[in-house]
């Protein structure tokens, strides 16, 4: 009995009696090396995700390196400019055109991601103010961000947020199958992001839009995140910038954000985590659900297709979203304006939503 208890004891402290140096050189390796493999297999949020459980199993095995909140506010203020980016004016004038059928789409949606949330609190074990940010609609790495200004458990928001990104997608892709929608439209869109990279001045200006936005915003509550992306939307908009984010860029923001968070895990927070991972798929398929049960009307009220209406309505990230509408030819214009419309809808009344699910919850605790 006594040599099977010491077995685990090696492996947990052998990783915290290297050198710093020598744990930052195998974290930013394998981090990196992780990302790229599950880009590789298209899933989704992978130069998140790999990193993320890449320093999670850091964290568990006893790491003694933390990643430096300054370089989170960084990655926090590159997901606020990639989310402006989206901010073009062909982006406004469809949202204009069908605004108050895609504000009540908003909001109906916003409203079921909080119903889901209070649900998850009653009777999925999870903590209210965790629950309200996990089940919030899309902008999945905005709201991990956030919830950590905001008090909540960012481990847990990020794999209740992920774990949801990854049911939006596949079952979005199922939906594109089932309606025999056609695939292959995303290599001429990737050919246009290569160009557009190459634009040396752009990325210079975008990079400095980040750090001022940084700076300016980091004695407020998610300043790091919404400064940049007021700051670099204002700019975009009035032709003085055209957003350029290469790869690497967003891939060190992403890593930087999951290691972050992944870093923080220990065994408790593990086996919390396992325990309402059930839940938290749950939890996902019935948002997905009912939000897909509201596109089904909204897309009859707007004579438009049901795939456009259900991945401009889904609630999953606007990237993937955007992948997938580009695949299957659906209106990309539209489900580009209304999952933008969410993310901002999302982003500002995020801490809103997140108190009333608490007041919601605590009065039928």
């Amino acid at each position: 009995m006594l040599w099977r208890s010491a077995l685990p004891r090696p492996t947990s402290f052998a990783l915290a009696r290297q050198h710093p140096l020598i744990q930052w050189l195998l974290l930013i390796l394998m981090a990196g090396s992780a990302g790229q493999l599950f880009k590789y297999f298209h899933v989704p949020a992978a130069l998140f995700l790999g990193p993320m459980l890449v320093a999670i199993g850091f964290g568990v095995a006893g790491a003694s390196i933390r990643l430096n909140k300054h370089v989170f506010r960084l990655g926090q203020g590159t997901v606020g400019v990639l989310v402006a980016h989206s901010m073009t004016v062909g982006v406004l004038l469809a949202a204009m055109q069908s605004w108050h059928v895609m504000v009540f789409a908003t909001l109906l949606t916003v409203a079921l991601s909080a119903v889901v949330g209070i649900a998850m609190a009653r009777w999925g074990g999870i903590q209210s103010s965790t629950a309200a940010w996990g089940t919030s609609p899309g902008a999945a790495s905005a709201m991990v961000a956030m919830s950590e200004d905001y008090g909540a458990d960012s481990r847990v928001v990020a794999t209740m947020q992920y774990v949801r990104v990854v049911c939006v997608v596949m079952v979005g892709a199922l939906v594109s199958r089932l309606l025999g929608a056609d695939a292959g439209g995303s290599e001429a869109h990737s050919t246009d992001a290569l160009l557009h990279g190459m634009n040396l001045l752009n990325l210079g200006l975008s990079l400095l839009v980040i750090g001022v936005g940084v700076t300016l915003g980091s004695r407020l509550p998610a300043g790091a995140l919404l400064v940049p992306l007021l700051l670099g939307g204002a700019l975009q908009l009035s032709g003085v910038l055209q957003i350029t984010l290469p790869t690497w860029v967003l891939a060190i923001a992403y890593g930087a954000i999951g290691s972050y968070i992944g870093l923080r895990f220990d065994r408790v927070t593990i086996s919390y985590v396992w325990r309402r991972l059930p839940a938290m798929i749950v939890g996902a398929l019935v948002l997905i659900l009912l939000c897909a049960l509201s596109a089904w009307g909204i897309a009859e009220i707007m004579g438009k297709d049901f795939l456009s209406v259900y991945l401009a309505t889904s609630p999953g990230g606007l990237d993937a979203m955007a992948i997938i509408a580009i695949d299957t030819h659906s209106d990309v214009g539209f489900v580009l304006a209304m999952q933008t419309l969410r993310l901002f809808a999302v982003i500002v009344t995020g801490a809103y939503i997140a108190r009333q699910v608490i007041r919601v919850s605590q009065r039928f605790a």
